[in-house]
Parts: C-alpha cells; structure tokens; sequence
C-alpha cells in the first residue's frame, strides 16, 4: 500500500468516525470487483464476501433496534420498515452522504460510466464496509455505526410509511387532503444512453412541488413523491 492511499484510507476513516487497526481490511472492502481487471496477477481480492458479511450484520442490527424501539408495531411492518431502510436507494444515499464514492477501487471503465454515483456500487460496498467494522472491531462497533448513519432515517420512514410504495402513499395522501391525484412531469435527461440520469418533478393543483433524479424515470418519480410525503406539513399549506 502507497503513501498516498493510506493518507486516502485515514480520510475515509475520518469520515465514517471509525479507526481501523487494519487499514488492509478497510482497503479491501473498498474494492470493485472491476478493478481486478487492471491489476491482474497482484493477488488483491475485491468486496463480496466482505459485502455478504456485511449485510448480515446490517440486518441484525436494524431488526435489533425496530425490535426494541417499537414494540406495539406488528412483525409484518417491522418487517416493512426493515426492508425500507436497507434497501438499495437508502444504502446508496447514506454512502454518498459519506463520500464513498471517492474511495472505491474501481476501473477506469466503471468510473468513466458513472461508476461513483452508481447506487448498488455504493450500496454494496456500504455493506462490504460493514462487514470490514465488524471483522476489525466487533458487533457493537458496528452498532455504533449504522445508528449514527442510517439509523436516523427510521423514524421519517415510519412516521411517514415511506416502506410503502411512495407514489401510491402519495396519490392517496393528495386525495384524502385536497382532493387531487399527483402527476409526474419529466424535466430532463442528462448523459448518454447507457448512463442516462432522469429528473422528474411532481405536481399537484399545477404547482410544481418537488424534483427526484434517478438511473430511470421510475426511480426518479419515486424520489421526487418520496421526498414530496417528507415535506408534506409545509407543503399542504402552498395546495390550499
């Protein structure tokens, strides 16, 4: 390992408020399995089995606290929320609002196709790290981890029911308080065809209330209805 990727390593470190006692093992759970392409024969090993441990261990501690912190809440919509908060999309967000995205290994390929933004790179390589925490430390190390980073958007999740699909949480919000049913009106589209990024913003009454950007113009709508039932109080008064 270079002088230069260690600085990187104890950067990263900085920023998941985590201090390794192998900076290997960090260094491993970064690598995209796209990067053994240009470094054939240097016997480096890329993320997976670091990202299955990983999940594993997510799981755990996720089912652990809805357990715990919401007892009259039946096992269907633990099971609910659950799935909600370690989804892809909330994986991939958590890890961009950490930067991962400049520290993976990755191909020159994978980068030039957006490779850094691409949310199962990221969503995947936030379990792998997961399961590097737990193999460097231990499982409440990893606890302390996951509640000061994913654990905040529970709450949001639950008291807004944003484990059901948002679009339809949406339509039937919109229709119960002002009497409309939402549309989705697409903004733009960026990039080429193999790596194209959709905005899409929702409207309600004909006012343009708020924007999501996605991979398709399905995440996008997601996201923009998403991030219209998080601001829904402030929102409910521009409809009136």
């Amino acid at each position: 390992m270079t002088e230069e990727e260690k600085k990187q390593l104890n950067k990263f470190e900085s920023r998941l408020k985590v201090k390794f006692n192998s900076l290997d093992l960090l260094r491993h759970s970064l690598i995209h399995k796209s990067y053994l392409n240009e470094v054939r024969g240097k016997g480096i090993s890329h993320n997976e089995r670091l990202e299955f441990l990983g999940d594993a261990v997510l799981e755990l501690v996720i089912t652990r606290y809805l357990f715990e912190n919401y007892p009259d809440r039946p096992e269907g919509e633990l099971t609910s929320f659950r799935a909600a908060v370690v989804r892809t999309e909330s994986l991939a967000e958590t890890a961009d609002e950490l930067d991962f995205g400049k520290y993976i290994y990755m191909s020159k390929g994978e980068e030039a196709t957006g490779g850094r933004k691409r949310p199962f790179i990221l969503a995947n390589t936030f379990e792998a790290v997961i399961g590097a925490i737990y193999l460097d430390h231990n499982l409440e190390e990893c606890h302390k981890f996951i509640e000061s980073t994913l654990v905040p958007k529970i709450d949001i999740i639950v008291k807004n029911r944003l484990d059901i699909d948002a679009k339809s949480k949406l339509q039937e919000i919109s229709q119960e308080k002002v009497k409309e049913t939402p549309t989705y009106v697409l903004v733009s589209e960026e990039g080429p065809d193999h790596n194209k990024i959709f905005t899409v913003a929702v409207t309600i009454k004909n006012i343009e209330l708020k924007k999501g950007r996605g991979r398709s113009k399905q995440e996008a709508e997601q996201k923009a209805a998403r991030s219209t039932l998080k601001h829904w109080k402030e929102i409910a008064g521009k409809l009136e």
